[in-house]
């Protein structure tokens, strides 16, 4: 007997709207990701430089972009779970590795978003996320979008319970743990 589809949790259709965070006070419109500000190995201040003034001999931090030593080099990327019972999905904004010559081919093509289904490269992550055992170092796939969006991530098999989680999704109460942790707590109005 073939699975029956997930059932639609309808605590997803409450978040559509405006809604209240009860931690930061801020109103919040709908689901909202949450982003790593830098590789776990950056030591250096917290701010970020424009793109323009990459440069791959020296430490770098942008939004999008970090060289550390001009040796070690990291692309933000985008880490999607399925939200069970939901259309949706929630996204971590995440810190990938890549060898010199992908981390060059990426930017070689960053402006234009001119990519193919076959140009993604096999990469480290390079974050540990709240709530989850360390997820520094999981393997992963890097697959680089078109028109300037940034690049997803496939974690690789594994037992992680954010590889599961990829695989598998999340549930409501889950991400609104994943939320609390990040200093954000949903107070539906």
């Amino acid at each position: 007997m073939p699975n029956a589809a997930p059932s639609v949790d309808p605590r997803w259709d409450s978040l559509s709207g405006e809604w209240t965070c009860s931690i930061c006070e801020e109103r919040h419109q709908g689901l909202f990701d949450l982003a790593c500000f830098a590789p776990v190995y950056w030591n250096d201040e917290e701010i970020y430089a424009p793109n323009s003034q990459l440069n791959l001999e020296e430490d770098f931090l942008s939004e999008d972009f970090c060289v550390i030593a001009g040796e070690d080099f990291f692309i933000r990327c985008v880490l999607k779970l399925p939200l069970i019972g939901s259309t949706q999905s929630f996204g971590y904004g995440v810190w990938v590795s890549a060898s010199r010559s992908n981390f060059e081919f990426y930017i070689d093509r960053f402006d234009s978003g001119d990519f193919s289904p076959d140009d993604g490269w096999f990469g480290w992550f390079s974050n540990d996320l709240k709530g989850y055992p360390e997820c520094n170092q999981l393997k992963c796939d890097v697959v680089p979008q078109s028109g300037r969006q940034r690049p997803l991530i496939v974690l690789h098999d594994a037992d992680h319970p954010l590889v599961v989680e990829q695989m598998q999704g999340v549930e409501f109460d889950r991400l609104t743990d994943i939320y609390k942790l990040n200093g954000h707590a949903i107070a539906l109005s």
